[in-house]
């Protein structure tokens, strides 16, 4: 039998159930650094084809989601995609590719490009391994282990495939072996109010010299959400220390997704805020605005490298099935607003100026 499934929920399916869905999104921008794009008033073309898949029987169930962007931005990419059960009503086991519970979650963000965080590998990042839920009405807590990240070359020395959704460690280093824990407390009426910790430590196997270095997360996070208003707050701290071979910066680390790597500052701290307001409309089809500002500030240990910044204010349109994104981001050294894109998130550029995109990002889900 077919039926909507849309999240997967429960855990005493007595009758199989099957749902697919997805969405097709198209994109105009009009970008600050950009001449050619000023003089012809921006572009606009498509953004990504994506398919959801869920299915569940008896306590089992599988949630897989594979998106197909332009060959520039990677092509065809799993974001997601795991086999879960359910212990009890409370508890559950995710096996494959699974968000890596770190952070605010599902998004430390409101908007189209979602924060600084996200071009860290540190929000809504997916890797392969096993990982264990309590949902608790007071307390949370999530356990995991990853094996890797997505890996989709299996040679002896073959680096790590940009082509993916979410940044991991790339280039001559593999991110392998990494633990996570994230306990979440909850109080206030309706569990509105969300106190974190979390925590990762892993392994970074160099390519070149075959030794092992590690890399670490520490986060503290607050999300409360009161009537239409949602708060998101996060600090955090991350370190990588990467064995690489005698000649190379071990100040930097490379980084990729979208199917292009790019520098990172290996040791830098993140703090984020990102507040919300929804307003029901009744405009035709138009039954919700969601209007946002999500900042983001990345501090840069190393005393030579200039910290990045970026800034998006926007508001989400709500029409039946269709959803649109409508932003303007500001960055500064940031790789994917302006400057230089291979290394405004490791080395930066003192000069640098706040560049700016004009972002309407247009999706129907189904």
């Amino acid at each position: 039998m077919l039926a909507l499934l849309y999240p997967v929920t429960g855990w005493s399916q007595e009758e199989p159930e099957i749902a697919v869905g997805g969405a097709l999104r198209y994109n105009y921008n009009l970008s600050s650094w950009k001449e050619g794009q000023k003089t012809r008033g921006g572009d606009f073309g498509y953004d990504m084809f994506r398919v959801n898949f869920n299915a569940k029987y008896k306590g089992l169930y599988l949630n897989a989601e594979y998106r197909l962007y332009s060959n520039a931005f990677g092509g065809g990419v799993m974001k997601q995609g795991w086999m879960g059960y359910w212990i009890n009503d409370l508890d559950e086991i995710q096996l494959g590719l699974t968000q890596v519970p770190f952070g605010i979650q599902q998004y430390n963000s409101h908007n189209w490009f979602f924060n600084l965080t996200y071009y860290m590998g540190l929000e809504d990042d997916h890797d392969m391994g096993i990982k264990y839920v309590h949902y608790g009405d007071t307390f949370e807590y999530h356990l995991a282990f990853f094996k890797n990240s997505e890996e989709l070359r299996f040679g002896s020395d073959t680096e790590s495939s940009p082509s993916r959704y979410s940044y991991d460690v790339a280039g001559r280093n593999k991110e392998i072996n990494q633990v996570n824990g994230k306990f979440v407390y909850k109080f206030g009426e309706q569990a509105a109010n969300r106190l974190g910790l979390s925590a990762q430590y892993g392994s970074l196997y160099n390519l070149d010299t075959k030794e092992t270095g590690d890399h670490y997360g520490l986060a503290a996070h607050y999300e409360i959400t009161y009537k239409r208003w949602n708060l998101k707050a996060q600090a955090l701290t991350a370190s990588h220390n990467p064995e690489n071979a005698a000649g190379e910066s071990r100040d930097e680390v490379t980084m990729a997704a979208y199917g292009a790597p790019y520098q990172v500052a290996s040791d830098f701290e993140l703090y984020s805020l990102a507040i919300s307001r929804n307003i029901p409309v009744n405009w035709g089809p138009v039954s919700n605005l969601e209007f946002y500002n999500d900042f983001g500030f990345m501090n840069k240990r190393k005393n030579s490298f200039t910290d990045s910044f970026m800034n998006v204010t926007g508001v989400l349109v709500t029409a039946g099935h269709i959803y649109t994104y409508i932003d303007y981001a500001a960055g500064y050294n940031h790789s994917w607003l302006g400057g230089n894109f291979i290394d405004d998130f490791a080395q930066g550029n003192p000069d640098a100026k706040w560049e700016a995109r004009f972002n309407i990002n247009l999706g129907y889900y189904f």
